[in-house]
């Protein structure tokens, strides 16, 4: 009998990650793993050919590499996970249990955002109060991001269009349909994801930034024009690249 839960887990050049993120998902609990590569150029799909249930090419574009991973999968229930982003021990069974109940079509996990190796403690503090942060404007708002893992019935997903294929804010107006079309929940277990965008950027700095660009998509300002400002930064940011791009912040 095919797993309840497919975990579908979009890359794009993740050898250093991947393997990590689907072990993550067998401790978790049964479910079938779907990886959804963009085009890696490293090790990525060599890794997760020998450990993912399945390992699709698709067009590169976080949105449309979930929709594909979402469109092979044969779970009842969709789990969409970054790769730089670890599920918890009995994550399979909290969402089997929050979808107990029929008026429930989604939701998202708590996020604990780890700091790198030499972080130091200013750092480390800032990163758990923006964990907490994130989660309390979710549970308020009912409002997720990507780094929160977000899961939804597979047929609530479909009937609402799945991922819309845009460059930034995906993760966000997927939230805000599921939303409008049922009652979603947050799960009190806290995925874990990497910290590197607050360290690269300063927690407060990034926040703001992030509030920003979210403030600004739902006023109306087009995905080109967020996915151009978030590729530029905050202003007076640390000269580091910034990460893949995502919607996830604070």
């Amino acid at each position: 009998m095919p797993a309840r839960i497919s975990v579908v887990i979009p890359t794009l050049d993740e050898e250093a990650s991947i393997a990590r993120a689907i072990r993550s998902c067998r401790e978790a609990g049964p479910c079938e793993v779907i990886v959804a590569d963009g085009g890696s150029r490293d090790r990525t799909v060599e890794i997760a050919r020998g450990r993912a249930d399945a390992v699709i090419i698709a067009p590169r574009g976080r949105a449309s590499q979930m929709n594909a991973g979402a469109a092979v999968a044969r779970g009842e229930i969709l789990l969409f996970l970054h790769a730089d982003t670890l599920l918890p021990g009995g994550s399979v069974p909290a969402v089997l249990g929050a979808l107990q109940n029929p008026g429930v079509i989604g939701g998202a996990f708590r996020v604990h955002l780890a700091a790198s190796a030499g972080a130091g403690r200013y750092v480390r503090a800032a990163l758990g109060v923006t964990g907490r942060m994130i989660g309390s404007r979710a549970c308020v708002a009912r409002a997720f991001t990507g780094d929160q893992a977000i899961f939804a019935r597979a047929e609530a997903f479909r009937a609402v269009g799945g991922y819309p294929e845009i460059p930034l804010m995906e993760d966000v107006e997927l939230s805000r349909r599921i939303r409008r079309a049922g009652k979603t929940v947050l799960l009190p277990l806290r995925v874990e994801t990497s910290g590197r965008r607050w360290e690269a950027w300063g927690p407060l700095r990034t926040i703001l930034f992030m509030w920003r660009l979210r403030i600004g998509y739902l006023l109306g300002r087009t995905p080109s024009r967020c996915a151009e400002a978030y590729r530029r930064g905050p202003v007076l940011m640390r000269r580091e690249p910034p990460p893949p791009m995502s919607s996830a912040g604070g």
